[in-house]
């Protein structure tokens, strides 16, 4: 064995890295398209082009590597950068003409980098800018006619509001009729008419006590769910049917009319409901102005109505009958059952009542939605200004 001890090489210094870039080696194949075109590849000698190119590219490639390095943004390789280098390789090449002339390339890149980028062989693409078409302002036409559509769009109201204040100033005047007519159709009235003073009596042998007996048997049919049997089973002391069979049919068909009017009145007051709530959320005082002009309109309707039956009470109240029912189906005797418990003037009073009723309801509700400044909304500033232009206007 040897005793010598090997001894260990010390590291040696640490070699450079390599150059990884072979974009100036002129000898491989990758690159072929970096040798000039007229260099004399015949020859055994390297051509002086391709050092030089190599030389010019490795250069070229450093100062473009270099803003990068200073935390620059390295600006692209431009056509006239490529020119430039070309032109200094093809004047570097054995054989050219401008190699013995100095300052040849540096006159050649030069007027390479000079080109105008709108010369013919060098298109230059241009993106129209975004905002370009600000630019051009239409015809004075179009401008007004925008404006105008503008201005209309803005001044314009919303139409679900307004119709629902149309639809409540509708549906009013027919909800307080109903309600008027159903708190006439009580026994409560009832007693008020037979024991109010000039009443007239029955002439065939009811007495008050009688009347208010059958009549609120009638009542109660009207607003049950019970069959004809209710009345037509009634009879009276002296074992006799109450209600004639005819009286019985037209009191059914009465019951069929008051039932639906009813029903249609709990639907009008659902869809008031609706439109309340709705003109609370979207519209500022739109309760207010469909509840007004519902009032006036039941003013109008209540004032016309109770102007034809002023004129002519009979007449009105054939043709309220003939609206309702059947010809023939609601004429009865004096001595009938229904004409001694609802005379004439039984139906008189219960006329007055219903359109007093509507009347005093219209009028209160005309009076709490009054369009006051105060109800409007116009702050103070406002109506001192209102109250100096009525002044002005005035002559």
């Amino acid at each position: 064995m040897n005793d010598e001890t090997p001894v260990r090489a010390k590291s040696a210094a640490p070699q450079p890295e390599p150059l990884l870039d072979t974009s100036g080696d002129s000898d491989e194949p990758a690159f072929s398209w970096l040798t000039p075109a007229d260099a004399d590849t015949n020859s055994g000698e390297e051509p002086r082009g391709d050092k030089l190119g190599g030389e010019e590219a490795g250069r070229d490639k450093a100062a473009r590597q270099e803003p990068a390095a200073e935390g620059k943004t390295p600006q692209p390789e431009t056509r006239a950068h490529r020119k430039a280098a070309e032109a200094a390789v093809e004047t570097s090449a054995p054989g050219s003409n401008t190699a013995g002339r100095p300052g040849a390339a540096s006159s050649a890149a030069a007027s390479s980098a000079d080109e105008p980028a709108g010369s013919p062989g060098s298109p230059v693409f241009k993106e129209p800018l975004p905002t370009s078409a600000l630019h051009v302002r239409p015809p004075e036409e179009e401008v007004e006619r925008r404006n105008a559509q503008r201005e209309s769009a803005a001044n314009a109201k919303p139409v679900a509001p307004r119709f629902m204040q149309v639809l409540l100033a509708i549906i009013y005047p027919f909800i307080l009729l109903i309600v008027a007519v159903r708190a006439v159709t009580t026994p409560l009235f009832l007693w008020v008419e037979y024991n109010r003073p000039g009443f007239p009596g029955d002439g065939y042998g009811f007495s008050t006590d009688d009347r208010m007996t059958y009549g609120s048997y009638a009542v109660d049919y009207l607003l049950n769910w019970a069959g004809p049997r209710y009345l037509g089973d009634l009879v009276q002391r002296s074992g006799e049917k109450l209600f004639k069979d005819g009286e019985v049919s037209h009191m059914a068909d009465v019951k069929a009319v008051i039932l639906s009017t009813v029903g249609a009145g709990a639907l009008l007051l659902l869809l008031a409901l609706i439109a309340i709530l709705y003109l609370r959320r979207r519209s500022t005082g739109g309760v207010r102005r469909g509840l007004f002009a519902g009032s006036i309109i039941t003013l109008v309707l209540i004032l016309g109505l109770g102007t034809l039956a002023a004129l002519g009470w009979q007449q009105f109240f054939t043709e309220f009958h003939r609206v309702f029912f059947a010809d023939g189906s609601w004429t009865f005797s004096l001595d009938d059952t229904l004409i001694r418990l609802f005379p004439s003037q039984f139906w008189i009073d219960a006329g007055i009542a219903i359109a007093g009723l509507v009347l005093l309801a219209s009028l209160v509700t005309l009076v709490l939605t009054w369009p006051t400044r105060r109800r409007r909304g116009v702050a103070p500033e406002a109506r001192e200004a209102l109250a100096e232009q009525e002044l002005v206007d005035q002559p």
